[in-house]
């Protein structure tokens, strides 16, 4: 593959889940992220993703890429922030920027993913993975919508029993581990390193908010096999 045919954008990258998955499917990848992420593993941009893909659109580079992966901040539609907390006036105002970031995602042409958890952000569901599909030690569901291309569903196999900790004041062991917050029986940094395949980063923080490379190196591969099959 040329260049252009194999390298990825990887916007909102956090440390890097999704893109080690995308290399592991064989793409380039280049990162972009408002934070500093010094453990992130590959060519990385510390600045605003929405205003990188505007830029990019401007000077023509975005043509560089063959792919955009996206995974905006999910506070606003993820199902604690809509559900539990908006019901009892917890928490806080968080800015929704999955409207602007599509459209910014066609104007390039390109073939894009936009990765939600499963909740209710405004994507469509396209396609949802869980770690079970991968046999992973956690369940980590995530949608993605699929722009300019598609692909199938794969089985959602069923769960082994629970994610291991309290849930409404019951403990509950189980073979998953609950790759979110403290206390209450949630994962050790290694047990989430673990649990998840990502061993490049050891920050408390990064691992909460990163999902299985495994879920990108099979959405990379199912993209490689979509385009070959539009050649043919």
């Amino acid at each position: 593959m040329s260049d252009t045919t194999r390298r990825v954008l990887d916007l909102f990258s956090c440390s890097g889940g999704a893109a080690v998955g995308y290399h592991r499917a064989g793409f380039d990848v280049d990162g972009c992220d408002i934070a500093e992420r010094p453990r992130y593993p590959f060519p990385y941009h510390r600045g605003d993703a929405l205003d990188l893909l505007a830029r990019l659109l401007t000077t023509g580079d975005i043509e560089r890429y063959a792919l955009v992966h996206a995974s905006p901040p999910c506070q606003a539609g993820c199902t604690l922030t809509a559900g539990t907390n908006k019901a009892r006036g917890w928490g806080r105002s968080h800015v929704q920027l999955i409207p602007s970031l599509r459209t910014l995602l066609d104007a390039t042409g390109l073939p894009y993913v936009i990765e939600q958890p499963n909740g209710q952000a405004p994507v469509r569901k396209d396609l949802t993975l869980c770690g079970e599909s991968f046999g992973l030690g956690v369940l980590r569901h995530r949608v993605f919508e699929l722009g300019r291309w598609a692909t199938v569903q794969p089985p959602h196999p069923r769960h082994r029993g629970y994610v291991r900790g309290y849930r409404h004041g019951t403990y509950r062991t189980g073979p998953y581990v609950a790759a979110y917050g403290n206390g209450g029986g949630k994962a050790t940094v290694p047990e989430m390193q673990h649990a998840m395949d990502i061993t490049w980063t050891d920050v408390r923080e990064e691992l909460t908010e990163a999902i299985p490379p495994a879920f990108t190196h099979w959405i990379g591969t199912a993209f490689c096999t979509a385009r070959q099959e539009v050649i043919v």
